[in-house]
């Protein structure tokens, strides 16, 4: 049959999208879509490619196993290829992969089933029984080498039973409490949520810093022995308990079936219990369990042929919006909340689903009262997938969003170019203990004894609600804290009082003014000088200033016209807090005219400490390196602007040559 321009045409539109998702899910650990729309475009594409072979090009996402290596660790070659999966998704597929193994053994098979993990796979190698290499899956050939994050999970061994050179496959996952509790806390820190556990999983062990992979309290199971020396095996159970018995948490539960129709009746019986478990799985792997089989069967190019994943068909369930309630996050963001009619889903009721944000209202057109699909996101975050417009009767309301914050009354604005609204409120109680914290931090107002767990005991306790409360604080009040003695409560009372004299600059980054870091909030304070100017300056005025561009314009304008603003300002100056720029001596200014651009981690200094120390003799920092940059400070660990500067001969130089610049030294 011959392909038409039309056939092309989808084919080559299938590959594009399917490759973006692939990068935002391999190598960005952020999915835009659900596994379910993804296997639906492959699967589609698989089909044109199939009815059409001459279409197939190297470079189409079918020709390759998947995944991509993120330029963030040392590339490993695997020496047994990590190969993936064929999916099926029914009956009839399952009963095709039977024939064709039957046909291509001519006699009986026996398979094992496993639950599927929904996690990162990784290699594991051992040399003489000690742990000595740990990689990522990337592309099935070559990994990422994360053997330090990997050490820090303790279901790993680091040392086996037996000095065995080994190399053994895993799923690293993330159990369903501990995914809660991250998210949990991630919104409390303003931080985007993970879509799933795979998500936080893969994310965690792609960490540049171990510290951060041993909190997320991750887990693993192996589930296939990839090489070893000196020893044979029959099947790959006996293969499993080898692996046991030297350490190695392996599969919960390997299920033999003599035949194809216990098989079939195991993924049914699992389809229900799957949310039983303390982690996600996506579906069952059906395996050849003899090894000898298996080696008959061999491989294609980029998947086993004696191995299948059946996956789960995604629960979806018809619900009703009763109404549409809006949430104001710790960051200020106003998200939409659908309050549902009662529907069991995927193990739980829900009675609530994320909207996300007004235009995704808009584009799914969302209404309150419509008869809607709902389903889990990665069986986690209830979501609303469709709305069923054939039910509709006409009673159904539009929904707007507010352009006032529900719990404040402040503006509610939506920058150009963001999808959220946020609150423009700065005493909003919905995001002050956020608020607080960034407020003493070191790079703000520095308090230090001021912490989130100090924060928090001063909200419960009704002490403070704002920023200006903190410096009406009482050595009474503080000495009454948990762990908080005579001494620490002396020690914070004189910490606030320090922070008093910060100056213009490090207030302004403090208020937590969106969209105006450190270095907005020097060039603010220097061309104004009191913040009662600043709060004159219209949008024009912020605009014709370098380096401030209309969004931040527009946000500083926002902010500052609120009268919880104005009231925190005037209740700060009363507490004695200054509001006026640091003055500049003149004539010392010995790196005026100086563009400087930081790279990697000084010892002595933080990003914004080293920015300002330049900046208040005189000297410029910019984000990235070009032909004007004068200097490059490099500190351990540095970037991409290093191997920049070197190629365009920008000068170079160390913290210590840094400290001899500024006459530290």
């Amino acid at each position: 049959m011959a392909v038409t321009e039309d056939v092309i045409q989808r084919v080559n539109e299938l590959r594009q999208i399917i490759e973006h998702h692939n990068y935002m899910y391999y190598v960005l650990d952020s999915p835009e879509i659900s596994d379910a729309e993804y296997d639906a475009l492959m699967r589609e594409l698989e089909q044109l490619e199939s009815k059409y072979p001459e279409i197939i090009t190297p470079d189409s996402p079918t020709q390759r196993v998947g995944g991509q290596v993120s330029g963030q660790f040392q590339p490993v070659v695997h020496s047994v290829p990590l190969l993936s999966l064929n999916d099926v998704f029914s009956e009839s597929e399952i009963r095709d992969f039977d024939r064709r193994v039957r046909a291509a053994l001519n006699e009986d098979v026996q398979y094992v089933l496993e639950v599927k993990i929904d996690g990162l796979s990784v290699a594991l190698t051992y040399q003489d029984g000690l742990f000595i290499r740990g990689a990522t899956r990337g592309d099935g050939f070559v990994g990422e080498d994360v053997t330090a994050n990997l050490r820090t999970i303790r279901s790993i061994p680091l040392r086996l039973k037996m000095p065995i050179n080994v190399e053994v496959r895993g799923e690293v996952f993330m159990p369903k409490k501990y995914f809660y509790k991250l998210n949990e806390q991630r919104e409390k820190d303003g931080l985007p949520l993970f879509a799933n556990p795979r998500n936080a999983a893969a994310g965690s062990v792609r960490q540049l810093d171990p510290a951060i992979t041993a909190q997320r309290h991750l887990d693993i199971f192996v589930f296939n022995l990839q090489r070893i020396e000196g020893y044979a095996f029959e099947t790959h159970v006996e293969s499993l308990m080898f692996l046991k018995e030297q350490g190695f948490k392996i599969m919960p539960y390997l299920i033999p079936c003599d035949t194809i129709d216990e098989a079939i009746e195991q993924c049914r019986l699992w389809e229900g219990k799957r949310y039983e478990l303390p982690y996600e799985i996506d579906g069952l792997v059906i395996k050849v369990n003899s090894l000898r089989q298996r080696e008959i069967l061999g491989n294609t190019s980029k998947t086993p042929r004696w191995a299948v994943a059946y996956k789960f068909p995604a629960e979806r369930k018809e619900s009703i919006i009763k109404h549409i309630v809006v949430q104001v996050g710790r960051t200020g963001v106003l998200t939409p909340t659908a309050v549902l009619e009662p529907v069991r889903l995927a193990g739980t009721t829900v009675s609530r689903a994320t909207l996300h944000n007004e235009d995704y209202i808009k584009e799914k057109d969302i209404r309150i009262g419509d008869h809607v699909l709902v389903q889990k996101a990665g069986d986690i975050i209830p979501e609303v997938v469709s709305v069923i417009k054939e039910k509709r009767t006409g009673d159904e309301r539009i929904f707007e969003m507010p352009d006032k914050c529900p719990v404040c009354g402040a503006d509610a604005v939506r920058i150009d170019g963001e999808a959220a609204r946020r609150c423009t409120g700065v005493s909003c109680p919905a995001q002050v203990e956020r608020g607080l914290i960034h407020f003493a931090s070191r790079d703000a107002m520095d308090i230090e004894g001021l912490g989130p767990a100090v924060v928090r005991q001063l909200l419960n306790k009704k002490l403070i609600r704002d920023e200006a409360d903190i410096y009406y604080l009482k050595y009474e009040d503080l000495v009454k804290l948990e762990r908080m003695g005579p001494k620490s409560a002396q020690n914070l009372i004189n910490a606030i009082q320090a922070s008093k004299d910060r100056g213009l600059a490090r207030l302004l980054y403090a208020l937590g003014i969106p969209l105006v870091g450190t270095r907005a909030a020097s060039i603010l304070a220097e061309r104004f000088g009191d913040i009662y100017e600043l709060m004159k300056a219209d949008q024009a005025q912020l605009t014709a200033i370098p380096e401030i561009g209309p969004k931040i314009a527009e946000s500083v304008v926002t902010f500052f016209k609120q009268e919880q603003t104005k009231d925190l300002i005037k209740r700060l100056e009363t507490a004695g807090v200054r509001l006026t720029a640091d003055k500049k001596q003149k004539g010392n200014a010995p790196l005026a005219g100086l563009t400087f651009v930081l790279t990697g981690t000084l010892s002595k200094y933080t990003r914004e400490q080293a920015t300002e120390i330049i900046e208040g003799l005189g000297g410029k920092v910019t984000g990235s390196v070009s032909k004007k940059t004068d200097y490059v400070i490099a500190g351990d660990g540095p970037g991409s602007k290093l191997d920049k500067a070197l190629q365009l001969g920008v000068k170079v130089i160390d913290e210590n040559e840094f400290e001899w610049l500024i006459g530290q030294e």
